[in-house]
């Protein structure tokens, strides 16, 4: 009889987690909350009527866990919930260490990232308040192409702003959306007031995240649409925690633990929603035992060079100044192929962990990161998202002062999606 290794760890759907995790009571120190130097509270009142009634109450709510609505928990296993968790074998002997690589594979759902778990929960808060449509930015295309599909789910129309960069880069990703039934237009665009004004400026310009969340906003404001949220957000953190809450889970059955947690940050959602659950458990117990790390571009470097400060979430200030981590939100990202990067700041509650040193921050650039993938692909068949590529040179890190120190060590990563919509800026970057 052969034997073998196991390498896949699945968790059964009818033991899939029913709560989301919200660590705001479990910060150390008190969440500083959101402001509007408007002197007539406009974006507070943008900010509360263009998000769902609910998404609005988890946003500011202190409860530690919240329930999973039974519709939203069946619409999560419809499109590929629980994810399994697979180990890197190969990956671990090309390092040459001694370390065992988890990786929580959240591209294993139908749109091949960990973006669909918000947008399930938000798009169906979004029907129960009635709206018409949904709005939305989208950088790499991953949350656009999650939006678009949640719509499509909850019987909504959806309508998705997408950095003009990437609408030229990732002309797959534009079909997908479509293919979903949404419609997708560059940012900046003709449709806004602020979008009119951006191109007026430079009829070129190659368009932010910041822009395409300030057209999202004001064209829901214009069409009777509510704005969903793909980063940064308290809320969109906590729907995102459902990874994390299944990987506990999924550990726990493997009789196994991780001596680091670690991923990538566009706005800090993939990452938190892994990292979350584990971290707030031993921020309750009052010792914090395993590293956190977290990775942003070096073309994008909010996370070594970004300055904790109020600043605006959306280029066009139409939303409240939060407390972040921030490049500024006026930067204009260069057209790395990491779309899912460029965003100008780090979300409020991991920056504040940042800030304590709870969770440490790193930027790679581009070269390194996908010249990694590429032997990450060969050796495991899976093509990280380019997103996804930054948190491989963590790993190395890793692996060398395990290897240098001959002690073990055990690393779960937020496998945030896969790259096969992306292979166009592989091509160019990698010479293929």
């Amino acid at each position: 009889m052969a034997t073998y290794e196991k390498i896949r760890y699945d968790l059964p759907q009818d033991e899939i987690p029913n709560q989301w995790y919200n660590i705001v009571p479990d910060l150390r120190e008190p969440l500083p909350p959101p402001v509007d130097p408007s002197s007539d509270g406009h974006r507070m009142k943008v900010f509360s009527e263009v998000l769902p009634k609910q998404v609005v109450q988890h946003e500011m709510g202190s409860e530690r866990y919240y329930g999973i609505p039974d519709e939203v928990l069946q619409m999560y296993m419809q499109v590929g919930r629980p994810t399994p968790i697979l180990r890197a074998r190969r990956f671990e002997e090309y390092l040459k260490a001694p370390i065992k690589i988890y990786l929580k594979t959240e591209a294993y759902t139908h749109t091949g990232s960990h973006k669909i778990n918000s947008a399930i929960a938000q798009a169906y808060y979004s029907r129960l308040d009635g709206a018409e449509r949904i709005t939305t930015e989208t950088g790499a295309g991953q949350w656009g192409s999650a939006v678009s599909l949640a719509s499509s789910l909850v019987g909504l129309q959806a309508d998705v702003f997408m950095v003009r960069v990437s609408y030229e880069q990732k002309p797959y990703r534009r079909t997908l959306m479509k293919l979903y039934g949404a419609n997708v237009h560059p940012s900046p665009s003709d449709l806004t007031e602020f979008g009119r004004a951006v191109l007026k400026s430079n009829p070129q310009h190659p368009g932010s995240l910041g822009i395409a969340i300030s057209e999202a906003v004001e064209y829901a404001e214009q069409t009777n649409g509510k704005y969903n949220v793909g980063s940064v957000a308290n809320a969109d953190i906590m729907y995102k925690t459902i990874a994390g809450m299944e990987a506990k889970k999924q550990l726990e059955l493997m009789g196994e633990d991780v001596d680091a947690v670690i991923g990538v940050v566009g706005g800090g959602s993939n990452y938190s929603g892994l990292a979350f659950p584990f971290l707030g458990e031993e921020l309750r117990k009052g010792s914090i035992r395993r590293r956190y790390i977290a990775a942003g571009s070096l073309e994008v470097p909010k996370m070594t060079q970004g300055v904790y400060k109020y600043d605006y979430a959306d280029s066009g200030m139409v939303l409240p100044q939060l407390k972040m981590y921030s490049i500024g939100a006026d930067f204009v990202p260069p057209p790395v192929f990491a779309g899912g990067l460029r965003y100008h700041a780090v979300a409020p509650t991991l920056s504040l962990l940042m800030k304590e040193g709870i969770v440490e921050s790193r930027d790679y650039d581009q070269q390194t990161s996908f010249a990694l993938a590429k032997e990450f692909a060969r050796l495991e068949g899976i093509v990280p998202a380019p997103e996804t590529s930054h948190a491989l040179p963590i790993i190395v890190e890793l692996a060398k002062i395990a290897r240098q120190k001959n002690e073990p060590i055990s690393v779960l990563v937020s496998f945030s999606g896969h790259g096969l919509l992306d292979l166009g800026g592989y091509s160019d970057v990698l010479g293929l």
